[in-house]
């Protein structure tokens, strides 16, 4: 990535991050104001009851600010929240406030033009990891990531989505795969795995009573994950499989603002369920995808879905919570742990992780902020993909890496892929000592064999740390 370091006084630049060389990317041929006329036409289309309510509530108060690490890293005003929402609110406040037609008659609000979109782009996307920690602050209860989501839908509407992101995307529509893990190369991995660990791994069950998801970054860069899962599935005695037509969890859609290809990767994992009669479908450590299909599958299947669905650090905090999980307590260490953003603050799972650490034996030692205040390790939201980011996305991380070590804990851990590719990145560029571990590999590392596991069936689980709504 080239970039130029501007003078800026007030701006990223001035703190270190230098600016990257203007690089809008644009999907299709039309023509810009085609493009600005679409944006808009979908920004306004996006808005329900709820988005005006957000639209008409803010007062301005700047906590937003203070809340992302992209502007507490730079203190440039135009990484606040808030603001990177501006076109959004542009469109509603000319097209469908209380006083649009007034605005319009009298010209008082102007149109958004494509150089602003081209902007805003870099806001949306680049410096913004949806990761909800402005939404928690904000005193007027205004969900600024669920609004940056859907202003993303615009901005893909009108061929304006970083090209990493969008070909990830679009790789996963084509291949069912953003990181190019098909089918086949599925198929191998497991064949590897399951003889490198001597572990049985299920694949294309007909049926089965829990269907296990994966994340391409899993298959592709941490494949220890498949094993894992294996050997804690099998320790519980549970009737499970992996289905090939059916176990990208990764949704790459909802990162690029495609609700189409997010619907056909959702609805890939659920027809798959459906078909081995899962009672359970078990996402992987992955954030994103648990946005995707705990909290939006069933709209996206448009009924309530006929299964459970779980994050993999619920099921074990479940499971160790009922006694049917035993461990050795192999972590006799002190321990970290990162929440990873979607599935704690916005999913509300805080307490399982703590349980599976305080029975591997370890010693958690908390970060300053953590649970639903933790700072955001700013690879989420599709960032890490986007290269032009790199800078920021490093500066935003030094905050995180402060917290890591002010613990002094001797071990990391994580229950997000993304997280741990997000650490194992800065741990590469910062060349820092810290290895982000997973709390699933650590579970499948400390199976207590010395007694039979009491197996639980799938319908009989209930989560004892949250059944309320995600915010």
């Amino acid at each position: 990535m080239s970039a130029t370091v501007v003078n800026d006084p007030v701006g990223g630049a001035a703190r270190g991050v230098p600016r990257p060389d203007l690089r809008q990317d644009m999907q299709g041929e039309m023509p810009a104001q085609e493009r600005v006329d679409i944006a808009m036409r979908h920004f306004v289309r996006d808005f329900g009851a709820v988005a005006a309510t957000y639209m008409e509530s803010c007062v301005h108060c700047g906590m937003c600010a203070e809340a992302c690490h992209f502007y507490v890293q730079t203190g440039d005003p135009k990484y606040t929240p808030i603001w990177k929402i501006e076109p959004f609110k542009q469109a509603y406040k000319r097209e469908a406030g209380p006083f649009a037609l007034f605005m319009r008659a009298l010209g008082l609000k102007r149109k958004v033009t494509i150089e602003e979109l081209q902007e805003w782009q870099e806001l949306i996307y680049d410096s913004c990891t949806m990761c909800g920690r402005c939404t928690l602050i904000c005193p007027m209860g205004i969900d600024i990531a669920a609004l940056v989501s859907l202003a993303r839908h615009g901005m893909h509407k009108a061929g304006l989505v970083p090209h990493e992101l969008w070909a990830a995307a679009e790789r996963g529509e084509r291949e069912g795969s953003p990181l190019g893990a098909t089918p086949k190369v599925l198929k191998e991995r497991i064949e590897w795995i399951a003889d490198e660990d001597d572990v049985d791994i299920h694949l294309d069950k007909e049926h089965a009573d829990v269907l296990v998801t994966m994340s391409s970054i899993e298959i592709q860069k941490y494949p220890q994950a498949m094993a894992a899962v294996a050997k804690v599935l099998n320790h519980l005695g549970m009737s499970w499989t992996i289905r090939s037509d059916g176990y990208e969890a990764t949704n790459f859609g909802l990162l690029s603002g495609n609700a189409d290809w997010q619907r056909d990767m959702s609805m890939k994992m659920i027809k798959a369920a459906i078909a081995c009669k899962a009672k359970l479908l078990l996402l992987p450590e992955c954030g994103h995808a648990y946005t995707a299909m705990r909290w939006q599958g069933a709209n996206v299947y448009g009924q309530p879905l006929p299964f459970k669905v779980r994050h993999i650090s619920e099921f074990l905090g479940e499971h160790i919570a009922d006694g049917s999980l035993r461990l050795k307590k192999g972590l006799n260490k002190t321990v970290t742990f990162h929440d990873p953003c979607q599935v704690a603050r916005r999913g509300g799972v805080f307490e399982a992780p703590r349980v599976v650490l305080a029975a591997l034996g370890a010693e958690v030692h908390e970060m300053k902020d953590n649970r639903s205040m933790n700072w955001c390790c700013g690879g989420g939201g599709g960032v890490i993909s986007i290269h032009r980011a790199d800078a920021i996305r490093y500066k935003a991380f030094e905050i995180k890496m402060r917290q890591v070590e002010d613990t002094g804990a001797e071990m990391l851990v994580t229950s997000c892929s993304n997280c741990r590719l997000s650490f194992d990145d800065s741990q590469a560029h910062f060349h820092w000592d810290k290895t982000a571990h997973s709390l699933l590999e650590a579970v499948a590392d400390n199976l207590d064999d010395t007694l039979p596991a009491r197996s639980v069936a799938p319908a009989a689980i209930v989560n004892p740390y949250r059944e309320a709504p995600a915010p």
